[in-house]
Formats: structure tokens, sequence, C-alpha cells
């Protein structure tokens, strides 16, 4: 077969349609996890979300995952994970840790109280922080340190970039999970090199850990948007990005929280265009790779 012939199979009606039920079926056999933030259109962090909005949009991903992974404890989200815990998912509740220490108080109270009452199974002490220079060091580890000492029967881990534990390697060792966002797509890798890559930053996120488990706590690609170097967004990647994302975490038995469960135009502020179109499910809540 010509090389020209493979490329048409490869980029065509019926290649898109073959990964578009590779990815349903994959969601219908229920994926590990999901990045879940209960946000709709006009809204995002500093909206206060009532209990009824987050019934409605996790009505809608339930069926298709056995755990969430959330980003807040306050705003309304502190309701998600006993919320959650009514459609039978597991949780891993995010406290989100910034510069302002009433606040990050506040969320590590609400945190610690969902996990003393079983509302979450594994709890993420800080989002990122360190990538954004939000806190030091000593700061974050005794975040952690103060998470562990309440709750010695809930594991413990911090969010963030794999190469954050390699720099960080005290950090890592406060953790008793580690929680390692992974994104080829954001180091501007093509997705035809993007899993194997990933793998790399796994196996980096390991030796960091020093036999610790990891879990990769987000990984996705976006279905539309501007290029980030050679990492293009489109609906055949994102669809290629999902399938061989779970082929691979299937085959390894790797724990792996999709990024993410809606669109969110929030997050064009930040991220440009491209931010607005991470999710399986659109921001109306409509699948987005039905036929």
């Amino acid at each position: 077969m010509s090389s020209k012939i493979i490329r048409v199979e490869q980029h065509g009606a019926e290649w898109l349609s073959h990964l578009k039920q590779q990815t349903r079926n994959r969601v219908e056999s229920k994926i590990h996890g999901i990045c879940f933030s209960p946000y709709v259109d006009g809204q995002g962090p500093g909206t206060q979300v009532t209990e009824a909005q987050i019934h409605e949009r996790l009505q809608i991903i339930a069926p298709y995952v056995k755990w969430i992974r959330t980003f807040s404890c306050t705003e309304g989200n502190e309701h998600i994970p006993r919320i959650a815990k009514e459609y039978g998912l597991k949780t891993m509740v995010g406290v989100w840790l910034g510069s302002e220490m009433e606040k990050n108080d506040v969320e590590m109270q609400n945190a610690i109280a969902l996990a003393q009452e079983g509302s979450a199974d594994i709890l993420g002490v800080g989002n990122e922080v360190l990538l954004r220079g939000d806190m030091s060091e000593d700061a974050l580890i005794g975040y952690i340190e103060q998470a562990k000492d309440a709750l010695p029967n809930t594991p413990v881990g911090y969010v963030d970039a794999y190469f954050l534990f390699e720099d960080f390697p005290r950090v890592a060792d406060a953790c008793q999970v580690i929680l390692t966002n992974c994104y080829p797509f954001w180091e501007g890798c093509p997705e035809q090199f993007a899993v194997p890559y990933m793998k790399e930053m796994y196996r980096r996120a390991i030796a960091a850990g020093k036999g610790k488990p990891v879990i990769v706590s987000e990984t996705g690609w976006p279905n539309e948007g501007i290029a980030e170097r050679g990492a293009i967004p489109s609906l055949e990647n994102a669809l290629k990005y999902f399938v061989d994302t779970y082929n691979w975490a299937d085959e390894e038995n790797i724990d792996v929280f999709y990024f993410s469960s809606f669109d969110e135009a929030w997050k064009v502020e930040k991220e440009g265009a491209v931010g607005a179109y991470w999710g399986l499910w659109d921001k109306d809540g409509n699948f987005k790779y039905k036929e």
C-alpha cells in the first residue's frame, strides 16, 4: 500500500469515524477519572456554585467515570465530593492554595472535614502552586503535613507538573502519593509523539517519588484553538490522544484523570482561545465526539 493511500485513510472521514467510535467505547466502559468543574457558560472561579447545579453537571458524566477530581473546597465546590458519593463516584478532592492565607485556611478546614466524614478518597493539597510561584516550598510542605496529621487514613498528595517534583524533592518526600500533571501539548509536542513523551514524564515522576504511587492527575488535548509550537489542536488529534492515552493506561495499569469534563470559556483569559476546548463534553453538556 502506498504512503499516499495510508495518509488518506488516516485523515479521512472513515478514520475520524473510527476514532470517534473508539472514544465512545472507551467512555461507555468508564474511564478511570476526569477533572470536574461544575461551571456553566458565564461562570468561573469566584462564582458561588449551587448544589442543584452540581447535581445537574454530575448527572451528565457520572455514568462514564469511576473517579472525579475537584479543584477547590470553597465557593460551593465543597459540596461536590458529598454529592459525587451519591452517584457512586470516588473522589480526589483538591485544596486550592494561593497567596491569601485566610482563604487557604478555609480551604484546608473544609477539605479535612470532607475527608474525615469519608467524602474524600485522596486529598490533593495545592494545585500547581510551585509552578505559579504562589507559595514557598516550606509553606506548601506545612499544609501537606497539616493534612497528613489530621487524616491518617486518607492518602495526601500535591498536584503539579512532573518536573516540579524533581526540582522540589522535599515536596515529593512529604507526599504520600505523587499527583502529576502531564501535558505534551503545552510543551509543544506533536501529537504523534505525545504519548511516548508522556510516558517519559511519568517515568520522571516515579523516580522523583522514590517508589510512591504516581497518578496522572491531569492530561488532555484540545480540539480547537491555536497551536502550541508543534502541538496542533484538532478533532483528530484530540481523539487520537484520548484513545492512545487510555490504551497506555490499560496496558501499564496507570490511573489517569483526563482533563476535562466540560469545555470552559473562562479559561480563555489565561490560556487563549485553546483554553475553552479541553472538554469531552461541550459547555452545554453534549458529548462532543458522537457521530
